[in-house]
């Protein structure tokens, strides 16, 4: 576990392999990870036999120095497929606590698709106490 990183893909137990017929019934997907490191991804597979949908969320965290000077901000940008999507850079506020930039979008994958989503996190002033980035499937 370096750097606090925790990469998970979470599905309820199933019996025997997916098919084509039983995935009607199959738990939603669910992808995580969370990081004390500036750069989060998801790299979810394709599935060739169903559309799916997910929303994603990117949620960054900082400390805030109980001084804070005039030049302290955090940003957080996120790209889908190397293509950015969001980015905003704010100036850090709650001295001596917690500040922090959240971002959700809802994403559609045909059949087949796979997606590569990409959280990264810029600071100054600040320390990245939790960069996290998490898709969940809509049913």
């Amino acid at each position: 576990m370096r750097g606090g990183r925790v990469v998970g893909y979470s599905r309820a137990p199933m019996k025997s392999p997916p098919s084509a017929l039983s995935t009607a019934h199959s738990a939603p997907e669910h992808w995580r990870t969370d990081t004390r490191d500036p750069v989060a991804v998801l790299d979810i597979p394709g599935l060739n036999h169903r559309v799916r949908v997910f929303d994603v969320d990117a949620s960054l965290l900082v400390d805030v120095p109980a001084a804070v000077g005039e030049d302290v901000w955090l940003e957080l940008s996120v790209e889908v497929d190397s293509r950015r999507q969001w980015s905003r850079r704010i100036p850090a506020h709650n001295p001596g606590q917690t500040d922090g930039l959240d971002y959700h979008q809802r994403l559609r994958l045909e059949a087949g698709q796979g997606i590569r989503i990409r959280a990264q996190a810029v600071v100054k002033g600040v320390t990245i106490r939790q960069l996290l980035l998490e898709a969940r499937e809509e049913l």
